[in-house]
């Protein structure tokens, strides 16, 4: 176990924030996390739970604990073939798009639309990470966990985490509560892929592939992604900073009029997603900066650090987002990103 005071986190979050906590502990295995959490006093509080750093924004030092996993493997726990599926339990400190690229590799899938994703595998159970079509949720069977007032080892079912649109209740009033260690996963041995979101199918298309393997759509979908992403070792980012609001029919058929071209996306026959990228789009805000901050030129979603911002310049530049967006749309849209 790792057990550093004073500890710099600057290299525990792509936005490249340099800022620091009075306690950075790594724990490798249930058992050490159990001790930890028992050994915790009022002088470490408050708690902060860490995973790749990939979807946080820090606003300033961390005046607590930081509390990280490095429990990593992947288990096969059955392989069911007259249901053509595998159960994989999986570290929480595994890094996400390794666990997605073992499972191409090994024949397993599911997953392959969630593809170079950054973040670590307990992340995807708190965020419910989701890219063309494909959410974590739709693959996870259950999460292991330590609560942290108790010590005690637990385990959540799909249902009890009630997972929605980037959201789980470790998001919610779970918040903080418990300390993710092994996600396990359902998986099929039968590869349908699944091209029907964004521009998966013309990104084959253009590449003579006309009946994808699960290593082609993983492939494109991390091409697609880096054409459209910034590396964070360049210009710091946590990704898309906003989630896609979901809004009522009422509210998509008033915009539909006054934009007949804009983009959306189905959900039931009550609501509709609209791309938050698309409206920050047109406001203007694709490619332009606001002092340190700044909005990606190829990916209106994604917020990046230009040189030396600190997060109270990136929450300036997400305001003045969303203000912009409603002024014009009506439409508040909400960041993705957690804000600590």
């Amino acid at each position: 176990m790792i057990d550093i005071r004073n500890y710099s986190l600057l290299s525990h979050n792509t936005f490249g924030i340099d800022a620091r906590c009075n306690r950075f502990v790594e724990f490798t295995s249930v058992d050490e996390l159990v001790s930890l959490v028992s050994s915790l006093t009022d002088s470490d509080r408050p708690l902060s739970l860490l995973g790749g750093g990939s979807n946080i924004l820090l606003t300033g030092d961390y005046h607590g604990t930081v509390i990280h996993s490095a429990i990593k493997g992947i288990e096969l726990v059955e392989r069911d073939e007259p249901n053509e599926s595998v159960t994989l339990r999986v570290g929480s400190g595994e890094v996400f798009d390794d666990f997605v690229s073992y499972c191409v590799e090994h024949g397993f899938y599911g997953a392959e639309n969630l593809s170079i994703i950054p973040g670590e595998v307990g992340a995807s159970a708190v965020q419910n990470i989701g890219a063309y079509g494909v959410e974590a949720k739709d693959l996870i069977v259950k999460v292991e966990a330590v609560e942290i007032a108790t010590g005690k080892i637990v385990e959540f079912s799909n249902e009890d985490c009630q997972y929605a649109y980037r959201y789980s209740r470790f998001k919610g009033e779970w918040r903080d509560q418990y300390v993710i260690t092994y996600v396990t996963y359902h998986l099929s041995t039968v590869f349908v892929p699944n091209m029907d979101y964004g521009n998966i199918r013309s990104a084959l298309a253009e590449r003579g592939v006309s009946q994808p393997t699960a290593m082609d759509l993983r492939n494109v979908i991390i091409e697609i992604r880096n054409a459209k992403l910034p590396d964070p070792k360049v210009e710091g980012n946590a990704g898309s900073f906003f989630m896609n609001p979901i809004v009522s029919r009422e509210k998509y058929l008033e915009l539909a009029k006054l934009y007949p071209n804009m983009p959306h996306y189905y959900i039931n026959e009550h609501e509709e997603k609209i791309p938050a990228g698309w409206m920050i789009d047109q406001c203007g805000w694709k490619g332009r900066s606001l002092g340190r901050a700044g909005v990606h030129a190829n990916q209106a979603l994604v917020l990046v650090n230009r040189g030396g911002a600190v997060g109270e310049d990136i929450i300036r530049l997400c305001k003045a987002i969303q203000d912009d967006v409603f002024a014009r749309f009506g439409i508040h849209i909400n960041p993705e990103v957690n804000i600590r």
